[in-house]
């Protein structure tokens, strides 16, 4: 590492093999050669005068850049693209002549650019799914745990432990949902010449429109692609980037939502992110257990979240049939947003799998907000004992304004149940005050509601994403 220079985060602190590769320029110049060999073996086939051996010879230096002699060239040429087709004709003289033929820069930058899309989103969709199954595991888990629930991060009505959790794994299987979405329609730019009209095309094809169109196709299919944007400029519509990018940063949205809330139980000792054993939570307070991992997802989210209006931009931009000033830029915004969904994912799969949920803690603060809300309960079970209504709803503001009194002002505990227990006008149900103040009975359908969803939604999903499950062996996490 030269320690001289500007050193990027995102691959060299954060994001795994898989996703810098993906974006390194050995897999954006190994994909350009693979779309010159099969725009080559296409075209042959359709009858243009290409020999067997300039394509064997192609196909047998894909992943052999020189990429010294392509930045001598680029240097000279002052064009990436013809830096790139002489570096292939260096190692593919016979075919030299062929190569690239009837394209246009951006049949191999803006194919590149889909297929790394493509795979990228593949990668962020198998990392997905194993939060999905982390976070369903923890709700089946925890779904009829009681704790207490906040609006306005006030103490409300109670719900559960896995209810609160379903909330974002909810959040997260809309993401999924819209994810695969965008990777059963992404369309590919394919051949479509300079001006997206495919005029060099046709002329290689003496006029033959449908040999031109078969060779779209062929080139689509044969580079993994159902779906051809049906018409383009020089580029595919920028509107694309867009699209790929809006889906990310809802999965940031949804990231920096649970793990935001994470930070807010740390405070409160409920529920932490996993800690190790020798990790440091700061330099100076050595007691310290800092969410660290949520911190650092919810950082990188709030940047990830930031990229999709700089894609729109981009598509507004474009003039005509297309102009260069997308193209530092995409360079930048396509594979950073990327790399943070990434980063983010691995993250979370570490904080899903390991979320440590102290019950006393959470009991202890159900305990000093339950008696406020039980106090109805009460009420009406000794109105229905004979009790006079007003009468009780009387005693039951008086004590609760003097327990809250002394919380506040004494930070003395809750008395507010030993209060009504031994007031005369409760007598009748003194013996049933615990049964009515159990947690279980205020989180309404909060159990049935997780496992209703995890049954009719998750577990559904899962399954029928089974295939992608072999694809998280090769992932690090």
């Amino acid at each position: 590492m030269d320690y001289n220079v500007y050193q990027n985060p995102l691959t060299d602190r954060y994001a795994s093999k898989e996703m810098s590769y993906n974006w390194s320029p050995q897999k954006k110049h190994s994909t350009w050669r693979r779309l010159w060999l099969t725009l080559a073996a296409e075209e042959q086939k359709l009858g243009l005068d290409i020999t067997d051996a300039q394509i064997a010879e192609m196909a047998a230096h894909l992943d052999d850049i020189d990429f010294e002699l392509a930045a001598a060239k680029e240097k000279e040429l002052r064009h990436d693209v013809m830096s790139h087709i002489h570096a292939f004709g260096d190692r593919c003289p016979s075919a030299m002549p062929i190569i690239h033929l009837g394209a246009t820069s951006c049949y191999v930058t803006d194919n590149t650019e889909l297929i790394q899309m493509r795979d990228g989103m593949e990668i962020v969709r198998a990392k997905l799914l194993e939060v999905i199954r982390n976070l369903a595991d923890f709700i089946d888990q925890y779904k009829d745990m009681p704790t207490l629930g906040f609006t306005h991060y006030q103490p409300a009505q109670l719900t559960t432990v896995g209810k609160r959790f379903c909330l974002y794994l909810q959040d997260f299987v809309m993401d999924f949902e819209r994810l695969c979405h965008e990777i059963d329609t992404l369309p590919f730019r394919s051949v479509k010449g300079t001006t997206g009209t495919q005029a060099s095309f046709l002329a290689l094809f003496n006029g033959d429109h449908e040999k031109v169109k078969t060779l779209e196709q062929r080139v689509a299919r044969a580079m993994g692609f159902d779906r051809i944007v049906a018409v383009s400029g020089q580029t595919y519509t920028r509107k694309v980037d867009y699209f790929v990018l809006s889906v990310l940063s809802g999965l940031a949205q949804s990231a920096y939502k649970m793990c935001g809330d994470i930070r807010l139980l740390a405070n409160l000792r409920e529920i932490e992110e996993p800690f190790g054993k020798n990790q440091v939570g700061s330099s100076a307070m050595a007691y310290k257990r800092n969410p660290m991992r949520s911190e650092r997802v919810c950082s990188l989210a709030r940047y990830l979240m930031s990229l999709p209006i700089n894609t729109a931009h981009t598509h507004a931009n474009q003039w005509f049939e297309r102009t260069l000033d997308d193209s530092a830029n995409r360079r930048l915004v396509l594979a950073e947003a990327f790399l943070c969904a990434d980063v983010i994912l691995s993250t979370l799969a570490n904080i899903t799998s390991g979320i440590q949920v102290w019950p006393n803690v959470i009991a202890r603060r159900v305990q000093e907000e339950l008696p406020f809300m039980a106090t109805e309960n009460i009420l009406m079970a000794a109105v229905k004992a004979g009790g006079d209504r007003q009468e009780l709803h009387e005693a039951i503001r008086t004590h609760s304004m003097e327990a809250a009194r002394r919380i506040k002002e004494e930070g003395a505990a809750n008395d507010l149940i030993e209060r009504i227990r031994n007031d005369i006008h409760f007598a009748s149900v003194k013996n049933r005050i615990d049964e009515l103040i159990d947690a279980r009975a205020f989180v309404g359908r909060a159990p049935e509601q997780c496992t209703d969803y995890l049954t009719q939604t998750v577990h559904p999903l899962l399954a029928g994403h089974s295939s992608l499950q072999a694809r998280l062996d090769d992932i690090s996490v």
